[in-house]
């Protein structure tokens, strides 16, 4: 079954959260974690990882804290996911190794419908933007 992992679920509400206040404003991830009931360790770990691809702005010390970097109608959930999990969404196994790397490739019954699935699962996570979760 396909779903988000916890790490996207947790990235997604934080910014989701930064979304719908001032733009500019500063949170850290104790209070982010806090204000959204989530664990505080996978949260700031998965803010790194925003913060190193250019999606989050960080600024350290006592009144430092996670800003979003874009505008919320910038920010892809296809490119939220994929610099959480490192790797895009698929739905099989086949698309998430490679296809070369699929035993039935060749004699695969399914593996068309399969393919319209997953351009149209990318394309929807292309096209939906932060601002559209808010």
């Amino acid at each position: 079954m396909l779903q988000l992992s916890k790490k996207v679920e947790y990235g997604l509400m934080a910014l989701r959260h930064m979304a719908m206040n001032p733009s500019g404003q500063f949170f850290t991830a104790k209070e982010i974690a806090v204000r959204c009931d989530v664990p505080y360790e996978l949260l700031a770990k998965v803010l790194q990882k925003l913060s190193k691809a250019g999606l989050l702005i960080s600024i350290q010390g006592m009144r430092g804290g996670y800003s979003l970097a874009r505008r919320p109608d910038e920010l892809q959930v296809s490119k939220i996911i994929q610099v959480i999990e490192e790797e895009k969404p698929t739905i099989t196994e086949c698309y998430a190794e490679g296809m070369d790397n699929c035993s039935i490739y060749d004699s695969c019954t399914i593996r068309r419908p399969l393919e319209k699935m997953q351009h149209n699962l990318n394309v929807l996570l292309e096209n939906t933007t932060l601002e559209q979760i808010i």
